[in-house]
């Protein structure tokens, strides 16, 4: 199995961040995914909280989950969130009996100061096509988008295109979207409209928002 170098100070974190950067692909999806995941992750005391969830693409069906709990090793720092999620998040998707043709992260994707947020980062890491769909903006200007579900605008930063604020329910706050590796900004909008159901966020999503919540609580 293949082993991941996780720091635990800023300097390497830095030195591996610019690496990685360099190897984010953004291209469309070659064809339509059959599993489609998501990821997400809560803090209880020391520990991380890391759950994916499963599901078919097409149907929206729920297939799949797995949970993994871990020591945090990485302080909070603003724009190297993978350091302190990534290790139990990508234990929890090795985990998983099937595996996913794209993942979807509750973070950012291209949408980031380095251009590496934790969608981009672990999508170059495991070579899978990612998204990232953020509650919040973390960088960039946007217009805001129409009311109406599947509306959006573009975020900008240095007169660049990083993502989309998208609308995924009527008259709701939208949704942070952008590409994170072997994937596109049209493919990535779609896809998280097509999985959006009655909630905000897409149901994977969702699912595994969910699931860090309750064994958190347990923890």
């Amino acid at each position: 199995m293949k082993t991941y170098i996780w720091p635990s100070n800023i300097k390497d974190a830095k030195a591996i961040q610019e690496e990685l950067r360099h190897k984010v692909k953004i291209s469309p999806l070659s064809r339509q995914p059959k599993y489609i995941a998501a990821a997400d992750a809560a803090f209880a005391g020391d520990k991380i909280i890391a759950a994916v969830c499963v599901y078919k693409y097409q149907s929206l069906e729920y297939l799949d989950h797995e949970i993994v709990i871990r020591k945090i090793i990485f302080p909070y720092v603003p724009g190297f969130l993978t350091f302190r999620e990534g290790p139990a998040i990508i234990e929890a998707i090795k985990r998983l009996k099937i595996t996913p043709d794209v993942i979807i992260f509750d973070g950012q994707g291209i949408a980031h100061p380095k251009g590496l947020g934790i969608a981009s980062h672990i999508g170059v890491l495991l070579d899978t096509p990612t998204i990232g769909c953020a509650k919040s903006r973390l960088i960039g200007t946007f217009k805001e988008p129409g009311k109406r579900k599947g509306e959006w605008s573009r975020l900008m930063h240095d007169g660049k295109t990083i993502g989309a604020v998208l609308r995924t329910r009527d008259n709701v706050r939208p949704v942070f979207v952008s590409p994170g590796h072997k994937m596109d900004l049209k493919t990535s909008v779609d896809m998280i409209i097509h999985c959006t159901g009655k909630y905000r966020i897409p149901l994977p999503q969702r699912c595994a928002d969910m699931l860090t919540k309750e064994v958190k609580q347990r923890t």
